[in-house]
């Protein structure tokens, strides 16, 4: 299946009856800043943001700035972030990208994406993450969730996360893609799961190509749906 203009319908339809489910959505990481936002968009990666935010508590406490973080000692980073996973590679990357922030942006975040994906640890879906939630300029964050509610919805066939922004992107209005991402995200943690979909408990019923994939029986399939407690 490809993606054509002729979708645009219907992805508008399901797009409205996600935001009629999930009408308040905004980042389940814990942020004050852009900078704080960054950093635990780089923690997340394969980590939840549960934990994350649990982690962030303690490293924001002493370390809630780019100048802090720039000359923080790597070990106390590591053992701090240590419950995110890689901590290593992520104690390296969130201290050598705050030592760039001071140095070329006087400790701040740039918002622009070009720039943003030049800085350790952070690709198109951080960048676009940070620029939708701390700036407000949208974007489309396609992680698993959304790559995979968008082949289910026949958005896309891709498993390039690049080209499935840009083929959705086409779809859904350019203001609506941080909104978008957000809902996408939480239908697939909380119903639209990756082995067994809540089917019978989808509000997407009628909507969805790919209803009956997963669980039919309606009491079975509330006890898949996860809250929003799970997730804070």
């Amino acid at each position: 299946m490809s993606t054509q203009v002729g979708d645009r319908k219907q992805a508008q339809s399901i797009y409205r009856v996600l935001s009629k489910h999930y009408p308040e959505v905004d980042c389940e990481l814990d942020f004050r800043t852009p900078f704080q936002l960054l950093v635990a968009t780089v923690l997340s990666a394969q980590c939840t943001d549960k934990r994350v935010n649990q982690v962030t508590r303690v490293l924001f406490k002493k370390y809630g700035t780019a100048e802090k973080m720039s000359t923080a000692p790597i070990k106390d980073l590591e053992k701090i972030v240590y419950p995110t996973g890689f901590f290593r590679a992520k104690a390296k990357n969130i201290k050598e990208l705050s030592k760039i922030l001071v140095k070329n942006y006087k400790g701040k975040v740039p918002p622009e994406q070009a720039l943003l994906v030049q800085l350790p640890g952070v690709g198109r879906k951080t960048a676009n993450v940070v620029l939708g939630h701390a700036f407000g300029i949208p974007g489309i964050t396609v992680d698993t969730h959304f790559g995979r509610l968008s082949r289910r919805f026949g958005w896309s066939d891709s498993m390039d996360p690049v080209k499935v922004e840009e083929e959705v992107g086409k779809l859904i209005p350019e203001k609506e893609w941080t909104n978008l991402s957000q809902r996408m995200i939480w239908h697939g943690r909380r119903i639209c799961h990756s082995r067994n979909p809540a089917c019978a408990a989808c509000p997407l019923e009628s909507k969805c190509p790919s209803f009956g994939i997963g669980e039919m029986d309606l009491e079975k399939a509330k006890k898949l749906v996860k809250s929003d407690e799970d997730f804070r």
